[in-house]
């Protein structure tokens, strides 16, 4: 199973540079030892605030008991909280093996809201060319992952893992889906990490 694993880490005051850097350093070397056994699948880093130290993580585990054991394991965790949601796979999911290619990464959270008195037929032709899209998407290298998550007060979500020039092109690939015009849409540019197992760097910290 998949989880998408938000980690904010707060280093204590008075620490020494000298004990980050060590920690850190650990950190890495253990999170391409989590990478090379299948439980560490990507890193970002998400914009962030001054001050703020902030990864977001694609873990996979077979239950939420095997990913706490990954994640306490992991060195900064002594400094480090852990927001973990569950990914179901998504109908439309181009599935993991796809290249990472190039561009920009982004992601993004779909809340559906289908207005009340919609027809069933309505709703299954945008249902299918929103699959439509999403393989067509895939094929061109856009999208990258699609999960759905945790449904939030009966709402259909789900999480997308995509590639883009640049933000103005994907407000624009969002703004083409089917689906959009029932959407509420939160986009957030990622940027490399340096010990993302796909970048095959791995030499930098969490």
């Amino acid at each position: 199973m998949e989880y998408l694993v938000t980690m904010i880490t707060h280093v204590p005051a008075g620490t020494s540079q000298e004990a980050v850097d060590d920690v850190r350093a650990r950190e890495a070397a253990h999170t391409r030892e989590l990478a090379a056994q299948g439980h560490v699948l990507r890193l970002w880093r998400p914009p962030q605030a001054p001050g703020e130290w902030r990864t977001i993580g694609l873990f996979a585990a077979a239950d939420e008991d095997q990913l706490e054991l990954v994640l306490d394991s992991m060195p900064l965790r002594v400094w480090r909280t852990d927001d973990v949601t569950p990914l179901t796979p998504h109908p439309n999911d181009p599935g993991p093996s796809r290249d990472t290619g190039a561009g920009a990464e982004f992601m993004t959270t779909f809340t559906i809201h289908i207005p009340d008195g919609t027809p069933n037929e309505t709703i299954d032709d945008v249902t299918r060319r929103e699959a439509e899209d999403a393989h067509e998407q895939a094929e061109i290298g856009h999208l990258s992952r699609l999960w759905e998550l945790p449904r939030d007060s009966g709402e259909s979500r789900s999480l997308g893992l995509w590639r883009a020039l640049d933000a103005a092109q994907m407000q624009q690939i969002v703004e083409s889906l089917p689906l959009y015009r029932w959407m509420d849409v939160v986009t957030v540019q990622l940027t490399p990490h340096p010990s993302d197992p796909a970048t095959a760097v791995g030499a930098g910290a969490a």
